[in-house]
C-alpha cells in the first residue's frame, strides 16, 4: 500500500502567527485517517493546504509520490483531491444532478448539457457506494443526510481519490451518522483515501484506521486507532487530563418555572415551524431538547427570547412563573430573570470588535455597581472582568484593551457564559448549542458551570445537536420532530438509560427522524 498524501516539514504563517509548524505526516492509500485537536490546533489550516485553499510558507506537499504546489482548489481537484465542508456547498434551487456537475460541466461553450448521461453516471456511483439519491430532486427538498450524500457524489463524479471530510457528523442524527460511516468504509474498501476532521472521539475510534493528534500547530502523535483510547486522545489534545463525563448528581427539582402550552409558530409566509408544542421546566432541572437541526429549535428560542421576526404569528402560552413572555422584548425578558446563550454568538450575543470587558458587561451596564457619576467605574469594571476571566479560565491578555475578536471561539463562548450565568436573580437559562465549535478542554469547563447553575436552582432549557451532551446534562429529554415533542423521557428513564449511552442515543434517534 502506497502513500496518498505526504507532508514534509510543512509550516504556515499568517503574519507573525504560526498556524502550522514543521508538520510531517503520511496518509496511506485506502485508509481512513482522522485528524483531531482543539480549536486553533491547526487542523483546518493543514487540510486547506492539502486542498489548495492555502499555500504553505515552507515545506513540501507530496501527492502520490509527486511534489505539488497548489495555487487553488481547482489544482487540487485536478490532482484527485476533494473536500466535503462542514457547511455544504450546494445551491438549494438546483437539482441534485445540476449541483453535482456544476463547475465540471461535460460540454463546450454554447453546447447543451448532456444531463441524461450525467444522471446515468451519478446513479451508477450512487448504487456502487450505497448513496441512494434522486438526481432530479431539488436540493432544497432533501434532508441534511441526503445533502451530504450529494456532496460525496460530487467528489465521486470528479474522480476524487483523496477525500477530506470536515466535521461531517455535526448536524446528523445517529442513524444518519451510522449510514455515513458505512459509506466511508465502503469508499475506503474501494481504494479511496479519507482524511477525517472531527472533535468526536467516539467517532474516531469507531471508523478511523489511523489517528493524528494536533496541538498548537504541531503533530504531537500518530497511532493506529485501535490502540488509542478517548482518555489518551483527550490528554494529547489538551496537554492535561480531561474529565470526559461531567459529574452530574441526581437533582431534586422544585417549583415550575417555565410552562409552554400548545405553542405554535407560523412565519410571515405562513410556514408552520412549531405545532402544538408543550412542556414544563422546574427549578433545579435541565430540560434537554434533542433533535436534528431545522425541526423548530431556532424558532422556539426566538419565541422565548422575543426575537421572532416581524410578521410571525405565535399562538399558545409561554409562562415564566405565571407571567406571559409572548410579545415582550429581550430586555424585558432579561429583567424578568431570564438569561440567554444563543446558537450564533456573533450575531446575537457579542460585538467582536468591542473589548473583552465590554462584552462581559453587556446587559449589566445600567447597574449602579459599574457606574461612577455619569460614567463607568473603570476600576470596578476591570475588577469584575478579571474575576470572570479567572473563574471561567478565559485565555485573555488584557480584558480592558483586547478585542473579543482576538479570542478563540471557545474563549468567546466562555465570555458569553460568564456574563449570562452571573446576572443577578436568574430563574431561567436558555442554552442553544452551548458547546458548538468549542474544544474538549473548554467543554469540560462549560458543562461544569451549567451543572453548577442547576444546583443553585436555575431552571435550564438545553437545545443541542450533540446527543452525548443532552444525555450527560439533562434531567428530562424531549425529542423534537417537525416542531412538536414526539416523545419525552422522564427523569427516571434518563437516569436508568444513561448507563447504556450508545443504545440510548439510538433510541433517541428513532424519535427525532
Amino acid at each position: 500500500m502506497g502513500i496518498a498524501v505526504r507532508l514534509s516539514d510543512i509550516s504556515k504563517k499568517f503574519g507573525s502567527f504560526s498556524a502550522n509548524s514543521n508538520i510531517s505526516l503520511s496518509v496511506e492509500e485506502g485508509t481512513i485517517h482522522a485528524l483531531v485537536g482543539e480549536n486553533g490546533a491547526g487542523k483546518s489550516t493543514l487540510t486547506k493546504i492539502i486542498y489548495g485553499m492555502h499555500q504553505p510558507t515552507s515545506g513540501e506537499l507530496i501527492i502520490a509520490d509527486k511534489t505539488v504546489r497548489f495555487t487553488s482548489p481547482r489544482d487540487a481537484i485536478h490532482s484527485g483531491i476533494g473536500m466535503v465542508h462542514q457547511h455544504f456547498m450546494l445551491i438549494p434551487e438546483l437539482t441534485v444532478a445540476e449541483n453535482i456537475i456544476l463547475g465540471n460541466e461535460p460540454c463546450g461553450i454554447f453546447q447543451p448539457l448532456p444531463l441524461q448521461k450525467s444522471k446515468a453516471l451519478i446513479l451508477k456511483d450512487a448504487e456502487a457506494y450505497g448513496l441512494p439519491v434522486d438526481p432530479e430532486a431539488l436540493v432544497a427538498s432533501l434532508s441534511i443526510g441526503e445533502q451530504q450524500r450529494v456532496e460525496i457524489l460530487k467528489l465521486l463524479y470528479r474522480h476524487a481519490a483523496i477525500m477530506i471530510f470536515d466535521e461531517p457528523t455535526a448536524v446528523l442524527s445517529p442513524s444518519e451518522t451510522d449510514r455515513l460511516f458505512a459509506t466511508l468504509r465502503s469508499l475506503r474498501d474501494k481504494g479511496k483515501t479519507i482524511i477525517l476532521i472531527t472533535h468526536k472521539l467516539d467517532e474516531v475510534l469507531a471508523v478511523a484506521d489511523m489517528v493524528s493528534v494536533m496541538r498548537k500547530g504541531e503533530i504531537v502523535g500518530t497511532m493506529p486507532a485501535f490502540t488509542a483510547t478517548k482518555t489518551e486522545l483527550a490528554r494529547m489534545m489538551v496537554g492535561r487530563s480531561v474529565l470526559l463525563r461531567v459529574s452530574n448528581p441526581i437533582p431534586s427539582p422544585g417549583e415550575t418555572v417555565l410552562s409552554i402550552h400548545h405553542l405554535g409558530f407560523r412565519t410571515a409566509k405562513s410556514e408552520e415551524r412549531i405545532h402544538d408544542l408543550s412542556f414544563t421546566i422546574r427549578a433545579g432541572e435541565i430540560y434537554g431538547i434533542a433533535g436534528v437541526e431545522g425541526n423548530g429549535q431556532s424558532e422556539l428560542m426566538q419565541a422565548l427570547w422575543g426575537l421572532a421576526p416581524s410578521g410571525t404569528v405565535i399562538s399558545g402560552e409561554i409562562l415564566l412563573k405565571g407571567q406571559s413572555l409572548i410579545g415582550k422584548k429581550p430586555s424585558d425578558i432579561a429583567f424578568m430573570g431570564v438569561s440567554h446563550i444563543p446558537e450564533d454568538r456573533l450575531r446575537h450575543a457579542v460585538i467582536a470588535d468591542y473589548t473583552v470587558s465590554e462584552n462581559i458587561l453587556f446587559g449589566r451596564h445600567r447597574e449602579r455597581t459599574f457606574h461612577r457619576g455619569i460614567g463607568f467605574n473603570t476600576r470596578a469594571l476591570k475588577h469584575y472582568a478579571e474575576a470572570m476571566i479567572s473563574e471561567y479560565a478565559i485565555k485573555c491578555d488584557s480584558p480592558v484593551h483586547q478585542s473579543l475578536s482576538t479570542l478563540s471561539g471557545g474563549n468567546q463562548q466562555k465570555v458569553v457564559l460568564a456574563r449570562e450565568l452571573n446576572r443577578p436573580a436568574i430563574s431561567l437559562l436558555l442554552l442553544a448549542q452551548p458547546t458548538r465549535g468549542v474544544d474538549i478542554g473548554a467543554i469540560e469547563i462549560i458543562h461544569n458551570k451549567i451543572i453548577e447553575a442547576r444546583r443553585c436552582g436555575v431552571a435550564i432549557l438545553l437545545v443541542s445537536s450533540e446527543l452525548e451532551e443532552i444525555i450527560a446534562l439533562s434531567t428530562r429529554i424531549g425529542c423534537l420532530y417537525k416542531g412538536s415533542i414526539r416523545h419525552e423521557f422522564t427523569q427516571e428513564e434518563v437516569e436508568l438509560k444513561k448507563n447504556s449511552e450508545q443504545e440510548f442515543q439510538k433510541e433517541i434517534g428513532l424519535h427525532i427522524t
